[in-house]
């Protein structure tokens, strides 16, 4: 017997049709290309000079604003908080919001409103949602100590106190977020087969097991995607540092970004704020790298 291998079936595509794509492709990689190679490209560059913005002169700097990073004490604190920010804020919002999605996914009565109350944060821009929050927050006629007060427990400095603030922010970051990850997460719940379940029951699997052994590994490409874009989003996060500290107190919620307007647009170092702006980068790309690897051992694809 012949063993027949596999054949590969060549398509040729003539001129016109190869510059139809083009045509096609061409509008969308306009905006991409002047709104994101292009600056990319240039902050890398200006990551080597000395720039300031006002004057005409650039002189190249050469790996001095990166030397100058690693020695800056506050440098290493931006770090520090950047990755408790990115942690603090992905892992709580994927978590509440998959449980959020349970709890509607087995509602009888009117899930539809629920989802959209819940949704309606996410819609919300976050600088008024910050400006509600950092009301809420207000020490001494906030709603939040308010409510501390009834039940007998002492009030907080909340955004106002270096051990607080970070966490002030994640509260507002977490509640905005839940929403979203609660519509990914109904979605997946939708499609996880009932009839696996029903095996898993049959053969002696609780709620629990067929929860963790069935439907867990059912919507881990659902995880997968959230905990990229949730990552990716939180070393973006700017507007509730912004409305809510500032950075502060004494920097306690200063991330890399904020760290890189406050270089840039603060202090006018354009070339130690674009270094800043290319460790951003490389973070973000080495972050995606490993949760990709990773998701190979631990995504089910079906």
């Amino acid at each position: 017997m012949q063993k027949e291998g596999k054949r590969k079936v060549k398509v040729h595509y003539s001129r016109k049709e190869n510059l139809t794509g083009v045509m096609f492709v061409v509008p969308a990689l306009i905006p991409l290309l002047i709104f994101w190679v292009i600056p990319v490209v240039w902050s890398g560059g200006l990551s080597f000079t000395d720039w300031d913005m006002m004057s005409e002169n650039i002189n190249f700097m050469g790996l001095k604003n990166f030397a100058s990073l690693l020695r800056d004490p506050k440098f290493g604190d931006v770090l520090w908080n950047t990755l408790v920010f990115a942690v603090g804020s992905t892992v709580p919002t994927i978590v509440l919001g998959l449980l959020v999605a349970l709890l509607m996914n087995g509602a009888r009565k009117g899930p539809g409103v629920y989802r959209t109350v819940i949704f309606a944060p996410y819609i919300t821009p976050m600088v008024a949602v910050s400006v509600v929050w950092s009301w809420i927050f207000e020490p001494r006629v906030g709603i939040l100590n308010y409510i501390l007060g009834l039940f007998g427990l002492p009030g907080s400095q909340w955004t106002q106190s270096s051990s607080t603030a970070m966490l002030s922010v994640l509260i507002v970051t977490v509640w905005k977020g839940i929403g979203w990850t609660m519509i990914f997460y109904m979605e997946a719940l939708r499609k996880v087969p009932q009839s696996l379940k029903e095996a898993a029951a049959i053969d002696g699997a609780n709620g629990f097991q067929q929860f963790w052994k069935v439907t867990l590994p059912m919507i881990s490409p659902t995880t997968f995607f959230l905990v990229i874009m949730s990552s990716i989003s939180s070393l973006q996060a700017y507007d509730q540092i912004q409305v809510l500290t500032q950075g502060g107190p004494a920097g306690s919620t200063r991330t890399l970004l904020y760290y890189y307007y406050q270089e840039a647009f603060r202090n006018f170092e354009t070339g130690k704020a674009s270094a800043v702006a290319v460790v951003l980068v490389l973070i973000t790309v080495v972050l995606s790298w490993a949760e990709t690897e990773i998701s190979k051992k631990t995504v089910f694809y079906n």
